[in-house]
């Protein structure tokens, strides 16, 4: 007898599908999406069958859909299907043909759910899938949400047989005989879960032949765990990250107080993209190296003196920019630039973001670009020259700051101003000057 009353009570302990809500039911012709298919439809959900036929399998994909096509008649509930070149899709797209056959049955789903109105997609996934994964999550390396299994509820992805074992699925599918299809690859340990499934499973039984329900209550606890530490890094989220503009400050005498500092850390850095080796190479310098930059794919962590910073990296960074003679005007970023020609000596004073230069030094064109490795420059009012990165050290700017500062060029290759800091010496309106440029920086909002 089909477990109807129980197949309830799971959907509803778990809020599986909003009252009225229409389902697609994702059905693969095996024993575990049969009795899928039958509880839904003696439950009383509204949902239709989509069946995937990823053409590897040859003649027994065709039985497969085909029976798939019959199942959905018999029982007089709407039916979708599609034939993928499954191989053609990996080697155009270069990933294996389990990951491509995995994008090709989602992307799928999600066109006949919008075409449809399904709002959700119900899976056959029992208890057994949940011990494998958790299992190839531990051989591959995971954190604890790789131990809380496969989910009942994930998005718009529902799975009402995680309450039900293999064993049982089977015995229920015998007493009700019910008619379904059998997967030969099934058989095949070629593939890792199959592997897990077929010869650590097994073993592992016979250690603990009530490893099902060993695996159910430890779940349990896993799952509690996770929403504890979810809990506490959302409460360290609110109380240590500072937000100014584009960039997020982290105190560091607030990351030296974290307890367990890796984990903690890891999972307040992780929506930046930073892993765990980026998390132990930060924690072994916090005390060293100032101005240290690690990378993720879409951002920059600085080091600086008393935060970490995290910002978004720019892609490609900014395009350097030429000026010519005649010129008045041009952008560079989020700047823009004028330029003013005058007869007079004339020196600008108390204003960071203009300069005067002796116009008949200018060598066009001229370039505004960013900060480069060996930049250097002659600080107007000392003798001798100075790194720019020496002169950005000792104005106490960060190091992913730098290279968002304006540099006025010379045709040369000289440095002529650092927009906003410093003009260069050897560029200085002096007595002997006939004709001056004026050079002024104004940030676009």
């Amino acid at each position: 007898m089909l477990p109807v009353t129980r197949f309830v009570n799971f959907m509803e302990q778990n809020a599986l599908f909003a009252p009225g809500s229409k389902v697609l039911a994702a059905v693969s012709g095996g024993m575990d999406s049969v009795l899928m298919v039958h509880l839904l439809k003696a439950a009383g959900i509204d949902f239709s069958i989509a069946h995937c036929n990823f053409q590897l399998r040859g003649n027994e994909a065709l039985r497969d859909q085909e029976f798939c096509n019959n199942l959905a008649t018999k029982l007089r509930i709407p039916f979708h299907t599609i034939n993928f070149d499954t191989t053609a899709y990996a080697a155009g797209n270069k990933i294996s043909i389990q990951m491509a056959a995995r994008e090709l049955r989602y992307q799928w789903f999600d066109t006949i759910c919008k075409q449809t109105g399904c709002e959700t997609i119900a899976l056959a996934h029992h208890q057994n899938d949940t011990i494998e994964t958790i299992l190839l999550n531990l051989t591959r390396g995971t954190g604890i949400a790789g131990l809380h299994g496969i989910l009942p509820k994930n998005g718009r992805l529902v799975r009402p047989l995680l309450f039900l074992g293999r064993d049982e699925i089977a015995s229920i599918v015998v007493k009700d005989k019910l008619d379904f299809v059998e997967d030969s690859s099934n058989a095949s340990a070629k593939y890792a879960r199959n592997k897990i499934r077929l010869e650590v499973v097994p073993k592992l039984k016979e250690l603990n032949p009530s490893l099902e329900k060993t695996f159910e209550n430890n779940l349990k606890h896993f799952r509690d765990l996770e929403i504890l530490l979810e809990n506490q890094v959302t409460r360290l989220r609110k109380s240590m990250l500072k937000q100014q503009g584009d960039e997020t400050f982290l105190p560091i005498a607030d990351v030296k107080n974290l307890n367990p500092a890796r984990l903690l850390l890891f999972k307040l850095l992780q929506p930046y993209g930073f892993n765990e080796t980026t998390v132990d190479d930060v924690l072994s310098v916090l005390d060293k190296h100032s101005g240290r930059v690690f990378e993720s794919g879409g951002h920059l962590l600085v080091l600086d003196r008393h935060n970490l910073i995290i910002k978004p990296r720019k892609a490609g960074g900014q395009q350097a920019v030429m000026i010519n003679e005649q010129d008045y005007e041009i952008n560079y970023g989020s700047y823009k630039l004028n330029l003013l020609h005058d007869d007079s000596p004339l020196i600008v004073k108390d204003n960071p973001m203009a300069t005067s230069v002796d116009a008949a030094l200018l060598i066009y064109p001229l370039t505004v670009r960013a900060w480069q490795e060996g930049d250097y420059f002659c600080p107007l009012g000392m003798k001798g020259r100075k790194k720019l990165s020496d002169y950005f050290i000792n104005q106490k700017i960060a190091l992913h700051q730098k290279e968002e500062i304006p540099l006025l060029v010379n045709g040369n290759g000289e440095i002529i101003w650092i927009a906003g800091y410093r003009a260069d010496e050897r560029y200085k309106v002096n007595n002997n000057t006939k004709k001056v440029t004026i050079f002024e920086m104004y940030k676009l909002s």
